[in-house]
């Protein structure tokens, strides 16, 4: 008889462990379904926010290109002798600006 008892004790102390265990896997579950979602919008507000961003750099890129034309002019009527290193300076940053905009862009197909 006192096998049985201990059979039957051991039984429920099984049986609210299983129950702890599924609810414990629902909510995790759910959990995770809630990260899915919040993922997903978080992916949504980014690619949102992407082109605006890409624009921005273009527009950075042409005011950097206004005042290195403004430099280079400034130097080339002054008469130093390394305007072409300047202007090639400027313009290099114009252009890794625009292109760094345009591959990101594709980079990430946005």
């Amino acid at each position: 008889m006192k096998s049985v008892r201990v059979f039957h004790q051991c039984k429920k102390q099984w049986h609210k462990l299983v129950a702890i265990s599924l609810s414990l896997t629902v909510s995790l579950i759910a959990a995770a379904q809630d990260g899915n979602a919040g993922i997903n919008e978080a992916n949504t507000k980014v690619r949102s926010y992407f082109a605006a961003g890409t624009n921005l750099m273009y527009a950075v890129g042409a005011i950097v290109g206004l005042i290195g034309a403004v430099k280079v002019y400034q130097k080339w009527n002054s008469g130093d002798h390394d305007t072409g290193k300047v202007a090639a300076a400027w313009f290099g940053s114009c252009v890794f600006l625009v292109i760094v905009a345009t591959v990101i862009r594709s980079f990430f197909g946005v």
